[in-house]
């Protein structure tokens, strides 16, 4: 079982956080990681729990070669603070909510935005993710771009944690 454990985490883990995680999951693969970190998604809120991905989500991921159609919706739980080293929210609203969520100042400290692993979105102080859920398909495509992009950052830090 892999040591390091991540959780992306949106608002109802149909669009956002799935496509992060399979977007990371591949990328740990191909990097040789896979064995090494544990990657899943939940959401916030309870209102998609059981339900697959987005069928937008799902085509911007397959026309990128991704395959997200084991995915099922799951509430994000007290005890995944435990369970995680690091907890990624996708947007600012999400994470003064997991904030709220953690039992100690240590569970806090795992929270942090995903896309603070991405520089120029750090430069441009532009760090959340936006939901693309109740806009057109291109959003989606949109957001795709920016978990690619994001997510190739927290390669660079997770590798310094789990490199031999």
């Amino acid at each position: 079982m892999p040591g390091y454990r991540i959780v992306f985490v949106c608002l109802g883990n149909i669009c956002r956080s799935p496509m992060a995680e399979v977007v990371f999951r591949s990328l740990l693969e191909d990097a040789g990681l896979a064995d090494r970190v544990a990657v899943s998604s939940a959401g916030t809120g309870e209102w998609h729990v059981g339900e697959g991905v987005d069928r937008r989500a799902m085509r911007a991921l397959h026309a990128r070669g991704y395959d997200a159609s084991a995915h099922r919706a799951r509430q994000f739980a007290h005890d995944w603070f435990d369970q995680h080293d690091l907890v990624l929210a996708l947007d600012s609203a999400n994470l003064a909510t997991l904030r709220r969520l953690a039992p100690s100042p240590l569970a806090t400290e795992k929270v942090r935005l995903l896309r603070s692993y991405d520089a120029e979105a750090v430069r441009r102080g532009d760090l959340d993710v936006p939901d693309p859920h109740y806009g057109g398909p291109d959003g989606f495509g949109r957001v795709l771009d920016l978990l690619e992009r994001a997510c190739r950052g927290l390669l660079v830090e997770v590798r310094r944690e789990v490199a031999p």
